[in-house]
């Protein structure tokens, strides 16, 4: 009865988020993001239970259906829309919060220069990232922070903040 009600809910926010989507039936149906969070909770799940190979069939299958990428490792928030759902990669060590709103090409990696255990960037609740933007390294992105198409973050952005740019730089705060 939980997964029903989280997904009905779910639903909602799609549509909420989505101009072009007409009804739930139809968010929960027909987009990827769907598909890949509900392979991502599966993948997670055995992930944390230690049993990787299972964690990997999961999250490739994902990637195979829905061209999103989402390691097994990576911890996502409710609520997540990535809006044209393709070529989206989110590594091991991310957090994504709740309520954000990605546009297809997002990148969340690493620079492989890190040594640490948070190689990924941690994201707050709801944030904008714009299409074909990279965000590197083990950095955090501000609640409600809005990254601008093609940006390439290798730094924090605060909260309530606008990035731009390659590399990105801060131009507003809203």
């Amino acid at each position: 009865m939980r997964l029903i009600k989280r997904l009905s809910e779910y639903g909602d926010f799609i549509l909420k988020e989505d101009p072009a989507c007409r009804t739930k039936f139809e968010a929960l149906f027909m987009y990827p993001i769907v598909r890949a969070l509900v392979y991502h909770r599966i993948a997670n799940y055995f992930y944390r239970k230690k049993h990787t190979t299972l964690a990997r069939f999961f999250s490739q299958r994902a990637r195979r259906k829905t061209g999103i990428e989402i390691h097994p490792g990576a911890t996502i928030g409710k609520n997540l829309f990535i809006d044209h759902a393709m070529a989206v990669v989110i590594g091991e060590t991310a957090i994504v919060g709740d309520n954000c709103h990605f546009y297809h090409n997002v990148t969340l990696g690493g620079t492989g220069n890190e040594k640490e255990h948070q190689r990924h960037p941690i994201v707050g609740d709801s944030v904008i990232i714009g299409t074909g933007a990279t965000v590197l390294g083990p950095i955090k992105i501000g609640d409600r922070a809005k990254i601008g198409a093609g940006a390439v973050v290798l730094s924090d952005v605060p909260s309530d903040c606008t990035a731009v740019g390659m590399p990105a730089k801060i131009i507003r705060h809203h």
